[in-house]
């Protein structure tokens, strides 16, 4: 099902629709302020599943990440985040970039890889931010399958293409064919592990 969301002003009532359906385990198509991606509830781990199945990969060994409404809200699934650290994340947030960070208990396991972290995104993006916020838990942020192709920045070629893998494509408008930027902060020495859209500087 292709459904068209207007990207600054999402229209309510699809808001809800799209909340309603990743409450009852269902697997979107979605925009951020990079590349679409695959998304579910990220407390549904049968939908975490069948996205990992979907992309063919072992959630166990896949660094998964998943996108927050806001930095408060990424800070219930990360362990203590100290004030360089903060200060950093309230710079670049919300903005085209995937952190690394130590995973806190509220992390499902399923989530978080063998060394116990997890990637955190807070996107800049309207339609992101509504279904947050109707939803109350954070999405799974997974790329589309195969490789980056420029098909996968239009949502109604997405919708032929994958439309019966999933429950629901939103249009927002075309994507970017660049993802984000993950910068690794687990460890003392922040790096950068994918040069994507977000440019770094700390």
């Amino acid at each position: 099902m292709l459904i068209r969301m207007h990207p600054e002003d999402p229209q309510p009532r699809l808001v809800k629709q799209v909340a309603e359906c990743l409450k009852d385990g269902g697997v979107i198509i979605y925009p951020t302020d990079t590349i679409y991606g695959l998304g579910c509830d990220i407390m549904q781990h049968k939908a975490v599943e069948r996205i990992c199945t979907i992309k063919n990969i072992d959630p166990l060994k896949a660094q998964l990440s998943f996108i927050c409404r806001d930095l408060s809200h990424l800070s219930d699934y990360t362990k203590s985040i100290d004030t360089p650290l903060y200060r950093m994340l309230k710079y670049y947030l919300p903005g085209p970039y995937t952190f690394i960070l130590p995973a806190s208990k509220l992390v499902p396991k399923i989530l978080q890889s063998k060394k116990h972290t997890v990637g955190l995104r807070v996107p800049d993006n309207n339609i992101c931010r509504h279904i947050l916020d109707a939803l109350g838990n954070p999405i799974l942020s997974a790329s589309l399958p195969g490789d980056m192709v420029e098909d996968y920045t239009d949502p109604e070629v997405m919708e032929e293409k994958f439309g019966h893998l999933v429950d629901i494509v939103i249009d927002g408008g075309i994507g970017s064919m660049m993802p984000s930027t993950i910068v690794d902060c687990t460890t003392p020495e922040w790096h950068i592990t994918r040069q994507g859209q977000g440019q770094w500087e700390a």
